[in-house]
């Protein structure tokens, strides 16, 4: 018999622009993908996980995913976030996972104040959540960025404690924006919710450059398949 392939919900918002390319990355490493509009208020019951794609959601009016917080989708993201359901938030969908708080702190403009586009290198700091689980404390990842508002900011005392609990998940290996203590991706204290600047849907097929992208995509398959035959669909 054929195993099923994890079904995982890619959101678009109006100026999303990352969306296809996660979708093509997710069905490359096993996934069958829902494509899920920003207007959704709910989502199907057998679903794997959610992925919030890199973009300009609405415009990056007032702030970079200020306005797609409130979007209709964003209640039944919580609802399956709370639920334990793997969620990811890439580039534009981790601004959104923080103003919408379901992960600390806030992105800033970059240092230089000046969109960054390269490849870097990002340190795994975590293997506390599915997204990493594969990976070991220390492995390095080539992934792109590409992003104007990708300084990670919170206050020291709170940046202290997401490091003792292991919330802090991926770390520039060099300071690249500006980010407090180069962070590069932050979990929620439970690990199913994970906001990265950093592309890892660009960084898939070795044709086209780096694969660092592949372990954290893997992780996010792995945990929808388990979270699926947990409930007895996959």
């Amino acid at each position: 018999m054929t195993e099923l392939r994890p079904r995982i919900a890619v959101i678009t918002f109006p100026g999303s622009n990352d969306d296809v390319d996660a979708r093509l990355a997710l069905e490359q490493l096993g996934a069958e993908v829902v494509p899920v509009w920003h207007a959704t208020t709910e989502l199907a019951a057998d679903l794997g996980g959610i992925v919030l794609p890199g973009g300009f959601s609405y415009g990056d009016y007032l702030r970079c995913g200020a306005i797609a917080r409130v979007a209709p989708v964003m209640g039944a993201v919580r609802a399956f976030a709370a639920d334990g359901g793997p969620v990811l938030g890439i580039c534009n969908g981790f601004q959104i996972l923080c103003e919408a708080g379901l992960l600390p702190g806030v992105l800033r403009a970059n240092r230089q104040l000046e969109f960054l586009c390269a490849d870097v290198t990002v340190v795994v700091e975590s293997d506390g959540t599915p997204f990493t689980a594969a990976l070991t404390p220390g492995e390095e990842l080539v992934i792109p960025i590409k992003h104007g508002e990708g300084n990670w900011v919170t206050d020291p005392a709170l940046h202290a404690e997401l490091v003792e609990r292991g919330q802090v998940v991926l770390r520039y290996a060099e300071d690249v924006n500006g980010s407090l203590d180069r962070v590069a991706g932050v979990a929620n204290e439970e690990g199913n919710v994970l906001g990265l600047m950093p592309h890892p849907e660009h960084a898939v097929d070795p044709l086209l450059g780096p694969t660092g992208g592949v372990p954290l995509l893997q992780g996010l398959v792995a945990a929808a398949h388990e979270r699926l035959a947990g409930a007895g669909v996959a």
